[in-house]
């Protein structure tokens, strides 16, 4: 057979050979060959919630029973009321010394069980509100244990305007203000303004902060700023630390703050000022009166109105229960007819700025309660509420630019302002 032919025939062969071998070199299952294609679908990921807490305690599934603290019940009556063991109440007791007292435990303050699911409801902790912003947790399962916790508060600053009808102190109130801001408001102008002199007409705009917790107002802190118009003339007050604690300055810089207080105690009403010849209504003639009577509630506190060293703090038969403070080689200043001397307050104690030294009364020669505030300089007695006292210190250079940025922002706040006494605006969430 030709050459040619015989490589004809081998390659028909060999392609016959490969065509039915084939199939036994594929591995590949039946099974998987028959699959359908694969089609590909958007995976949803389902959050798993997150757990309710209360005083940072989980309670999901758990009983939580809340009420207040009746007339004369204790921490032993509430508990065992629930089916705590006394032995666990006397051991909570012991354990809670150095943390809370359960004997300050008092009426109409909140309290919270948080019990099992049981058929019992067996109490897991008890939570008392000591006041707005602490409470105490007193642990009594597993490990008996107490802990003090605070709750976040939140603080925003508002805006509120007023236009003056007959005092200042009413006018904030009928605001909804607090007793302590308007305090503060007299201390910031003290020595620029006589609020007891006011005018009907006079307004103002006033920038602080409140403190809020769980969305409820639990008081007022500092005030930021104060546009007040008197007579016609415009006083500002912008709040600024240079480094040495928090103090007000007008819009050039100037320090409102002077080196002594204007008053001696909280926003009040003066009954008698200082006069060369007023009839007296205990010795009844006529004679001088060397000082400024404010009258106040018995116990009202009484502050040193700066930084000096007591001279005197006795009794007397006519100045009753009263102390006596050098500042410097300038000033001194002293307070009569108060109901006791505070603990503490003797001959050669120093006493800072705004210290209590002692409580208005009526011991001397004295009728109604009040504090006689007299003063003396360069050892001349003379009308506290005239005196001209040297400022504290101004914006210094280094801090002028940081200051002029801040006063600016206040300022426009201050402008945004309209003059209605029910305007009040959240301006800013502090934290």
């Amino acid at each position: 057979m030709p050459k040619k032919q015989l490589s004809l025939l081998f390659l028909a062969i060999f392609s016959v050979s490969l065509y039915f071998l084939l199939p036994l070199f594929d591995h590949t299952p039946e099974h998987e060959a028959e699959l359908p294609p694969v089609i590909q679908e958007d995976t949803v990921v389902i959050s798993k919630p997150e757990p309710t807490r209360l005083y940072g305690m989980i309670i999901d599934s758990m009983v939580v029973i809340e009420d207040k603290v009746k007339r004369n019940q204790n921490i032993s009556e509430i508990l065992t009321a629930h089916n705590v063991s006394h032995e666990a109440i006397f051991k909570l007791a012991n354990v809670s010394r150095g943390v809370f007292d359960v004997r300050k435990i008092v009426a109409n303050r909140k309290y919270t069980l948080i019990c099992q699911p049981d058929s019992v409801k067996t109490v897991k902790a008890f939570v008392y509100e000591h006041n707005p912003t602490e409470y105490v947790v007193f642990h009594l399962q597993d490990t008996i244990s107490v802990e003090k916790k605070q709750k976040e508060i939140e603080i925003i600053e508002k805006g509120i305007s007023g236009i003056i009808e007959s005092n200042l102190a009413m006018t904030m109130s009928e605001l909804g203000l607090s007793p302590q801001l308007t305090n503060d408001f007299v201390d910031v102008f003290a020595w620029q303004i006589d609020f007891f002199r006011l005018q009907k007409g006079d307004r103002f705009k006033l920038i602080y902060e409140d403190h809020l917790v769980e969305g409820q107002s639990i008081g007022t802190g500092r005030i930021k700023s104060i546009y007040f118009e008197h007579f016609g003339n415009g006083f500002y007050a912008f709040h600024y630390d240079q480094g040495d604690g928090i103090d007000y300055f007008d819009e050039d810089g100037k320090s409102l703050r002077k080196a002594l207080l204007k008053y001696p105690l909280d926003f009040t009403r003066i009954s008698s000022r200082y006069s060369g010849n007023r009839f007296h209504p205990v010795q009844k003639r006529w004679k001088a009166h060397r000082g400024t009577d404010f009258a106040a509630p018995k116990g009202t506190p009484i502050r040193s109105v700066g930084d000096g060293i007591v001279l005197e703090a006795r009794y007397g038969k006519y100045n009753g229960n009263y102390v006596k403070i050098k500042h410097n080689s300038t000033y001194t200043t002293q307070y009569l007819h108060m109901s006791k001397i505070k603990k503490g307050i003797r001959p050669g104690v120093k006493v800072k700025q705004e210290d209590v030294i002692g409580y208005v009364g009526s011991t001397g020669l004295a009728r109604g309660n009040h504090l006689c505030y007299r003063f003396w300089k360069n050892g001349v007695q003379i009308d506290a509420l005239k005196v001209e006292l040297p400022p504290s210190a101004p914006i210094a250079d280094e801090n002028r630019i940081e200051f002029e940025g801040k006063r600016d922002h206040m300022m426009a706040q201050l402008e945004a302002i309209s003059f209605q006494e029910d305007d009040e605006t959240v301006l800013a969430s502090i934290k």
